[in-house]
């Protein structure tokens, strides 16, 4: 009887073997021939970008169940990443109230709930709550539900929140009159940017085009009188910039702000006269960039006007022409000014120097002041929920990789902060515990790098831990070191996390980030490999087990480097990759195509594009091997669209030579930004843990 049972159980095996392997999924080739400046490009996978089409859904779905397959073996590991996760997060958690008007504004969470209770008090925190929105109750049989803080009126009769259900960033926006407790609009299909004007009746809000999704028109909405039809009152008729709303400190001002990547154009209108038209502020100019607020006896400018790294002028209200702009915050070569804050009586400015972001606090009128100490070797700071303009206390927030995030209140004319919250980490968390450091590693070129870096140091054994590298380097976008309580979970097991601050970032100032775009987008890349080298050579990590890891923009940092250095990564991890640059670049129907010529360079221009060509990751795959690579994708996504990644995997299947993992997870209901839920996003991060921790041989 045993001998017959042995049989049939090895019949079963020869039967059914995708119970014990799998093989990964085919997509056909359909070539497509691409042809520019007398060359021609073959792509055998440019069909995948058909959205409807079963067999893409198909190939996508098989794809997915494939990354499971492959990863079944850590499905109890992720579990326990993801328990470990959600359990040091605080489950009752509120933010700190801020003041607006006569109320208090703040969210919190139900100790099981997914999404955040948007409500406020009045005068009191001791007084009732008036909730705004329950998210959890919107996001009821939603697989998507991104809810923005709620904004409200003037006089606080309404607030309006925007919600989108989908992740392409389509929002709907719900004007809700406190007072009856009543939804009394709703707009449909807007950018989610929106503000209000004072007389408690007139909300300006931003549509996007429905294609390219680019944030190209303003429209006027009353809620009493209602109108059958929103008045458009302004279209931003070139493709390169996009447009947006806010509404000055002290609520005199509305502005219109037209930016493209190296360029700026504001317009502004009376806050008490909605019905009014919009006055240009300066005209638009290649190469000017500004920012404007208002300070009650002028209007503030932050400029580059012959001022690379920025500087503050001031125009008076009846000509607010360049010939006019009075310099009082002047350009120096070391210090960048990222953006200003102001108060009636103060003007608070955030500045970089050597890598590191800081706060100054001026006085108004003689614009002299002093700068928030912190005492952590490396840190990220911000001004943080500031809404009423007339008070000598303001709120900045701080963190570093082994402090929480905090909310301080500081008194400017005191000189005193107190701390009025600190992100509660649950588990035994202890700061102590945990070092972290700044290196300066040397790129091909001789440049310094700045670079990040945290461990566990009980665990930390030179030159023996697998070390975790995370980059990002486009748009001049800033990559401080942040606090996160799921990196514990690389920590605890002894990874060395580090954050390499390569250019194409802001970190040093605006040559950083000159000198990694366009022609020199390169450099981005070499400073990645490099720092890696350095922090290898300086034994912070060990040979065959260090990681890379980068998203978007920073998917194609790491999408570049598993090119050019694939040996020197066992693992790599790219969420929503931009990879095929090339291709998308010369589609100004893809959205965000047009407003990015001057980041990536027009491909119409040959020297563009032999130049993008030269780096761009899915043109540039090949015969040989690659790293072990986990790459991911959402379906909805309306930054990078999902077939730029399942392109390359499918190309990277076709080409490599190894015997590597090579797996593609993709959300099909959700867009760049991934789940919503507090609690579900961890899911994914489970997942790309346990790729590496896997790849490193910990099943605990």
């Amino acid at each position: 009887m045993g001998k017959e049972v042995l049989k049939g159980l090895c019949l079963m095996i020869m039967l059914a073997p995708n119970i014990y392997s799998m093989e990964p999924p085919k997509v056909r080739k359909l070539p497509f021939k691409i042809k520019k400046h007398s060359h021609v490009r073959i792509d055998n996978y440019y069909w995948l970008r058909e959205r409807d089409n079963p067999e893409v859904v198909k190939y996508l779905k098989a794809e997915n169940r494939y990354a499971d397959f492959v990863m079944r073996d850590t499905q109890n590991l992720q579990e326990k990443l993801f328990t470990e996760m959600k359990s040091r997060i605080k489950k009752d958690d509120s933010s700190v109230p801020f003041k607006f008007g006569n109320y208090y504004y703040y969210k919190r969470y139900r100790k099981q709930g997914e999404y955040p209770i948007y409500a406020r008090k009045h005068r009191s925190l001791k007084n009732a709550e008036e909730i705004i929105v329950d998210v959890n109750k919107l996001a009821e049989g939603k697989p998507f539900c991104h809810v923005k803080f709620p904004v409200p009126s003037s006089a606080n009769k309404f607030v309006a929140f925007a919600a989108d259900f989908k992740g392409r960033r389509f929002y709907s926006i719900y004007v809700k009159n406190m007072e009856t407790n009543k939804i009394v609009s709703v707009i449909k299909n807007t950018s989610g940017n929106f503000v209000w004007a004072n007389d408690e009746k007139t909300l300006f809000y931003v549509k996007q085009n429905p294609e390219t999704l680019r944030w190209e028109r303003v429209h006027r909405h009353k809620i009493e009188p209602v109108r059958k039809k929103d008045e458009e009152v302004y279209f931003e008729k070139d493709e390169t910039f996009d447009v947006s709303l806010y509404k000055s400190k002290n609520h005199k001002f509305i502005f219109i702000r037209s930016g493209a990547t190296l360029s700026t154009e504001y317009r502004y209108l009376s806050a008490d006269n909605p019905e009014g038209k919009f006055k240009v502020f300066c005209p638009r100019a290649k190469k000017l960039e500004y920012e404007v607020d208002d300070g009650g006896d002028a209007f503030y400018v932050l400029n580059n006007e012959n001022a690379r790294n920025f500087k503050i002028s001031r125009v008076p209200y009846y000509d607010t022409r360049k010939k006019n702009w009075e310099e009082i915050i002047p350009h120096r070569e070391d210090v960048y000014i990222e953006y200003f804050d102001i108060f009636k009586d103060w003007l608070v400015v955030k500045e970089r120097k050597g890598g590191t972001g800081y706060i100054k606090v001026l006085k108004r009128p003689s614009f002299r002041g002093h700068e928030i100490k912190f005492s952590d070797p490396v840190f990220m700071t911000d001004v943080g929920d500031n809404f009423e303009y007339n008070t000598d206390v303001f709120r900045f927030t701080y963190e570093s990789l082994t402090t929480p995030y905090s909310v301080y209140d500081y008194n400017m004319r005191e000189k005193t902060r107190i701390l009025k919250k600190r992100q509660k980490v649950l588990g035994g968390f202890k700061p102590e515990n945990y070092a972290s450091k700044r290196i300066w590693a040397q790129s091909r070129d001789g440049v310094k790098i700045p670079v990040s870096l945290v461990y566990r140091k009980n665990l930390f054994r030179k030159g023996k831990n697998p070390l975790h590298v995370y980059g990002y380097g486009s748009y001049g976008a800033v990559m401080d070191p942040y606090f996160s309580s799921n990196r514990l979970s690389l920590l605890d097991r002894g990874f060395v996390c580090a954050i390499a601050h390569v250019r194409g970032g802001a970190e040093l100032g605006r040559r950083w980030y000159e000198n990694g775009k366009l022609l020199k987008k390169k450099n981005t890349f070499y400073d990645f490999i490099d720092a890696t080298k350095a922090l290898i050579k300086e034994s912070y990590g060990a040979n065959g087990h260090i990681y890379a890891e980068g998203g978007s923009a920073g998917g194609l940092l790491v999408g570049a480097v598993s090119n050019m250095a694939p040996h020197l990564y066992r693992g790599i991890i790219a969420e929503v990759p931009f990879v095929d640059v090339v291709t998308t670049m010369l589609d100004d129907s893809i959205p965000l195509t047009t407003s990015e010529y001057d980041e990536w360079g027009n491909p119409d221009e040959k020297k563009y594009y032999d130049y993008m060509l030269s780096y761009s990751p899915y043109d540039n795959v090949e015969e040989k091997d690659y790293p072990n690579m986990l790459i991911t994708a959402g379906l909805e996504d309306s930054q990078v669209q999902y077939w730029e990644p399942a392109k390359w995997v499918a190309k990277l299947r076709d080409l490599k030579t190894d015997d590597n993992m090579l797996i593609l997870k993709t959300d099909m209901k959700v867009g760049h930004g991934g789940k919503t839920g507090r609690f579900e996003s961890l899911r994914l991060v489970a997942f790309e843990y346990a790729f590496l921790l896997k790849l490193e041989g910990i099943k605990e």
